[in-house]
């Protein structure tokens, strides 16, 4: 039961405010980044990742907004990591080229994971990344300490955390089951937590992925006879797919490999990199001759041949899906293939995962996939694993994360079905500010909160009305002209038009015809509007002037002759001199009014 708040607490006390604001992680999955802040100190933890969503064209990832942080860099004492997943670790090297952390510390194959990452993305001397063990206490600034409390996750190296605060204790519980027979021997350490709860708590943060689900979680173990069976009936070539980060999972496969005397071929750089790591801490044992390269693959017999390989959430890019989609540079399909999909969709990847089923099926494979085959279980705890936590800890307040809405709905009433008061919980929404005291909780304000979209271009950065132009585009087609004109306004031919997935090809040449129509309407009626000195031998012209009027003329008779409204792109080219050229860069001739070379496109939406 939760203990009754007391309202006899000293003035000094009642002044003490700990404000946490998670950036990412609430009503989503992916992207947990919460802030813990008192006084002139903030510590994070985690800086996750999530991908990008069907209408999110050209974005690689999704990141939380972290306009808060940058604009008080100036408090970051440092980061907590609980465990490696992308969803915790994914943002942390893009976070590092806007501003410094002093210090990371998390436990020995996150850090791993995350040296390669920084590396990689040039930022590694902006941090410094400090490896720690189960229950090792770290020191952020005057106000923050932190214990890692071991737990058990679907990754290994996974931890709980209890923070000391000026206020009292916070737990959070990171991602967690409640696993007894773990892969890695590692058990969870409810000693540890269950001193807290005695000591007290003034505040639980816990996951709530699968507070929906009545019971506990199945064990890691679990899945290991439900896999042994189709190895065993697998009789050519054999190609399992699961989450590279799935340490225990893939030390199973890989254990089975060497019962079934089947090589492993390692496809997918996630997957290399996951697996050389976690043999150099320890967390994989198996004999390096039971690895072959992939070039090696045709001279091993079909039934000698297991193929582990990343695309289990049919990522666009992976490498199953590349051999589901033939354009994997060395491996194909044959018939009497079998592929194993120990994994579950996520939410929002299921299309691309069946997509990829059919695609392999229609290539002669035999593909094992679904829960009823009991080839996956999830790394996160059901109903009663959360009641445990709860009955452990016995917090006064308490803040349901990590997962969507309805999770957190769900998990709210466990909390108060355990004993915690209905006003002593919160759900909240990214950006949201909760200040906590040693007798009170509120919701107390708002930062700046949303998501940053990246992908693979210089900058990075997608901004929102990229993003947009992006999905009218996929969605709408697109309208491009291209005109030349002289310096006397006169257009030399036709104008060119293309239609890209704007009309159908009945109606393509008449609206092609309409279009050149209202492009040589314009150039002649608009041409003494933009034009200077019109009778001089070099007579001055607005040229941007000229190519948004002719815009203007575009969009109105798209709005009132196309069935639908659509962008418009034009593309306006200058003859100077003998010369054709696009205006985008400045001339260097002093009777040229404006640049030679001028912006060459501009879109507009005709809505």
């Amino acid at each position: 039961m939760s203990r009754s708040i007391s309202k006899s607490k000293p003035e000094k006390t009642q002044s003490k405010i700990l404000k946490i604001i998670p950036l990412g992680g609430l009503h989503e999955i992916g992207k947990n980044t919460c802030v813990f802040e008192y006084d002139d100190e903030i510590v994070l933890l985690d800086a996750g990742l999530s991908f990008p969503t069907e209408g999110m064209h050209g974005v690689n990832i999704v990141l939380p907004d972290i306009t808060y942080l940058k604009e008080n860099q100036h408090k970051i004492k440092g980061m907590i990591v609980t465990h490696g997943h992308e969803d915790h670790i994914g943002g942390i090297a893009f976070h590092l080229k806007q501003f410094n952390i002093p210090v990371i510390h998390g436990p020995r194959l996150a850090m791993a994971l995350l040296q390669g990452k920084l590396e990689e993305a040039g930022v590694s001397d902006r941090t410094e990344l400090h490896t720690v063990g189960p229950r090792d206490t770290v020191q952020f600034g005057k106000h923050f300490s932190a214990q890692y409390i071991r737990n058990t996750h679907s990754m290994a190296d996974s931890f709980t955390m209890a923070i000391k605060t000026p206020v009292g204790t916070v737990i959070h519980s990171g991602d967690f089951k409640v696993d007894h027979t773990p892969v890695d021997g590692e058990f969870f350490d409810f000693q540890k937590i269950a001193e807290y709860g005695e000591a007290g708590v003034l505040c639980l943060i816990s996951d709530s992925t699968n507070a929906e689900i009545p019971g506990n979680t199945p064990s890691e173990r679990a899945v290991f006879p439900n896999l042994d069976r189709e190895f065993n009936n697998a009789q050519g070539r054999l190609f399992v797919t699961t989450f590279a980060s799935s340490v225990h999972r893939v030390s199973m496969l890989l254990e089975l490999a060497q019962k079934h005397k089947r090589d492993v071929f390692v496809v997918g750089r996630s997957m290399l990199n996951v697996i050389s790591h976690a043999r150099d801490l320890g967390y994989i044992k198996c004999p390096d001759d039971l690895f072959k390269p992939l070039n090696m693959l045709k001279q091993c017999p079909d039934e000698k041949a297991m193929i582990l390989t990343t695309g289990s959430q049919g990522e666009p890019m992976a490498a199953l899906t590349r051999i589901a989609n033939r354009s994997h540079r060395q491996l194909r399909i044959e018939a009497g293939d079998t592929v194993i999909f120990s994994s579950n969709p996520i939410p929002g990847n299921t299309i691309s995962v069946v997509n990829t089923i059919d695609k392999l099926m229609q290539q002669g494979a035999r593909v094992i996939y679904g829960k009823d085959k009991g080839l996956h279980v999830s790394g996160h705890g059901y109903q009663e694993d959360h009641k445990l936590m709860l009955a452990l800890t016995r917090p006064q307040f308490f803040i349901p994360v990590h997962g969507e809405h309805r999770m957190l709905v769900k998990h709210a009433e466990m909390a108060q079905q355990s004993g915690v008061l209905p006003e002593n919980i919160a759900i909240v929404n990214n950006g949201d500010v909760i200040k906590l005291t040693a007798d009170s909780m509120k919701v107390d304000g708002k930062v700046t909160s949303g998501i940053e979209l990246v992908d693979s271009s210089r900058t990075g950065i997608v901004e929102h009305a990229v993003l947009k132009e992006r999905q009218q585009l996929a969605e709408d087609g697109i309208i491009t002209v291209s005109a030349t004109v002289d310096s006397k306004g006169q257009l030399l031919g036709e104008p060119a038009v293309n239609l890209r997935g704007v009309v159908t090809v009945k109606t393509q040449e008449q609206w092609e015809r309409g279009i050149i129509q209202v492009v040589k309407s314009s150039v002649n009626n608009r041409w003494k509007e933009v034009v200077e000195d019109a009778d001089s031998a070099q007579p001055t012209v607005n040229w941007d002037g000229l190519r948004s009027r002719v815009e203007e003329d575009l969009r109105r008779f798209v709005r009132r002759e196309l069935p639908k409204q659509y962008p418009v792109a034009v593309l306006m080219l200058q003859h100077i001199d003998g010369q054709q050229t696009s205006a985008s860069q400045p001339s260097n001739e002093s009777n040229h009014s404006g640049p030679r070379r001028r912006r060459s496109l501009s879109t507009a939406s005709a809505s």
